[in-house]
C-alpha cells in the first residue's frame, strides 16, 4: 500500500513538475511580449508627449475577464490576484513604476498600494496627503495613493480638501478589508499586563473602540500619525503596545496579542490613485466630481435632481465648506459611468446649468480587487 501511494505521489509530483516548466516558458513568453509593446508605444509616441506605459483601464479589463472566465479550484481573487503581480512584474520591464503612498512604512495606505500595483514598483512613503499629492504634480512619483473614506468612520477630509487646490486626476480606487491586532515586543508579551498605554492612528482607535472599552479600558490611548509610527514606538518602549495591521507586525517585530479586533468585521477602506492623466473607459467605471452650488433656496436639490432625471447611479456625496466665501460649501459626489459615455452627456450639462461650477475629478475604472 505504501509502494503504490509513493508511486501515485511520484506520477502526480512528475505532473506539477512539468506544468511549473510550462508555466514558465509562458511566463517568461507572456514578459517578451511587455518589452515588445515597450518598444512600440515608444516608437509611435509623438515627441513632445511622454508615452504611458501604465493604463488602468487596460489592466482592470484583464482583471476582470481573469476572474470571468475562472473555473476553479482557486478562487475569482486569489487568481487575479496572481495575474496582478505578472502584470506588475511585466511592467516592470517596461518602466518601472515609483508610487507614492501617505507613510510611514507599513501603514495601509502602503498595503494598498501593493494590491493595487503589484509587489514589482517602488513605494515610496511620505509624510502627509498634502506632499503626497505635491510629488505626483512634480512628477517625482508617478502615482499616488491616498485614503477617502472607511466604512465605519467615514470620510477622510484631508484628501477631499486637497483636490481643491490640485489640478490632478483620480486614475483609479482600492478598496482594502482592514483588519486591526493588538500588537507588543516579544518581550513584554510575556506579560501582557504590563501594558500601560497603546499607540495608534486616531482612525484605528476609534474603529476598535468598543474592543478596547471591554479589554483594557484602563490603559491610556495615544494617538499618532499613522499605525505604523505606533508600532513604531510600541517596538522601542517596553509597557506599551499598538493597534496595527500585519505588515507593521512584520516591519518591526512584534507579536500579535490579540488577532482582527475591529468593532465591525467588514471595516473597509477605500482608497484613491491619484495621476497627471485621463483614463479611458474600462466599460465599468466610476466618475468623481467637484461641484460648487450658487447661493440660493434648493441649491443641494437642483444638484441631485438631474441624477434622478437622467437614471444615473449615485455612490457618494460628501460636503465641505469652500475656502472662498462665508458659509459656502462644495459637493464631491461619486456615480457610475464614464465620463465619455453617451448616456451622461445630458447629466452633464443639466449640471453644468444648474451649479456655478462643474470639476471632473476623474473617470476611472471600478475597484476590481
Amino acid at each position: 500500500m505504501t509502494d503504490k501511494v509513493s508511486s501515485s505521489l511520484l506520477k502526480l509530483r512528475t505532473e506539477i513538475d512539468q506544468i511549473d516548466k510550462e508555466l514558465h516558458s509562458l511566463l517568461n513568453r507572456r514578459a517578451s511580449c511587455a518589452l515588445e509593446v515597450a518598444k512600440v508605444k515608444s516608437a509611435e509616441s509623438a515627441s513632445d508627449n511622454p508615452v504611458l506605459f501604465y493604463r488602468p483601464e487596460r489592466e482592470a479589463q484583464v482583471l476582470r475577464t481573469v476572474m470571468e472566465r475562472n473555473q476553479g479550484p482557486l478562487g475569482n481573487e486569489t487568481v487575479a490576484r496572481l495575474f496582478r503581480e505578472i502584470m506588475s512584474a511585466c511592467l516592470a520591464l517596461e518602466e518601472p513604476m515609483k508610487i507614492g503612498f501617505l507613510g510611514p512604512a507599513g501603514t495601509f495606505t502602503q498595503e494598498a498600494a501593493l494590491k493595487h500595483f503589484g509587489h514589482s514598483v517602488r513605494s515610496v512613503p511620505l509624510a502627509s496627503i498634502d506632499e503626497v499629492f505635491r510629488e505626483v504634480e512634480s512628477g517625482v512619483v508617478n502615482y499616488g495613493v491616498v485614503p477617502v473614506e472607511n466604512s465605519t468612520e467615514g470620510v477622510v477630509n484631508h484628501t477631499l480638501d486637497s483636490f481643491l487646490d490640485s489640478t490632478l486626476r483620480i486614475c483609479g480606487e482600492v478598496e482594502l478589508r482592514i483588519h486591526h491586532h493588538l500588537l507588543s515586543s516579544k518581550a513584554l508579551n510575556k506579560d501582557v499586563q504590563g501594558i500601560t498605554k497603546i499607540y495608534s492612528h486616531q482612525q484605528s482607535l476609534a474603529q476598535c473602540r468598543k474592543w478596547l472599552d471591554s479589554n483594557w479600558s484602563n490603559v491610556e490611548r495615544v494617538a499618532v500619525s499613522s499605525n505604523a509610527e505606533a508600532a513604531r514606538l510600541a517596538a522601542q518602549e517596553e509597557s506599551a503596545a499598538a493597534i496595527a495591521g500585519d505588515m507593521a507586525a512584520e516591519l518591526y517585530g512584534l507579536e500579535r496579542i490579540s488577532l482582527n479586533i475591529e468593532d465591525n468585521p467588514s471595516n473597509t477602506t477605500r482608497f484613491l490613485i491619484i495621476g497627471a492623466d485621463d483614463v479611458p473607459a474600462s466599460g465599468s467605471d466610476k466618475t468623481s466630481v467637484l461641484v460648487s452650488t450658487r447661493n440660493q433656496p434648493g441649491a443641494l436639490y437642483r444638484v441631485l435632481e438631474p441624477f434622478h432625471r437622467f437614471g444615473v447611479s449615485l455612490n457618494r456625496i460628501e460636503t465641505r465648506p469652500a475656502k472662498v466665501g462665508t458659509w459656502s460649501y462644495v459637493f464631491f459626489i461619486d456615480y457610475e459611468g464614464h465620463i465619455n459615455d453617451d448616456a451622461l452627456q445630458g447629466l452633464h450639462q443639466a449640471l453644468s446649468d444648474e451649479v456655478s461650477e462643474l470639476r471632473v475629478l476623474g473617470s476611472y475604472p471600478q475597484a476590481v480587487l
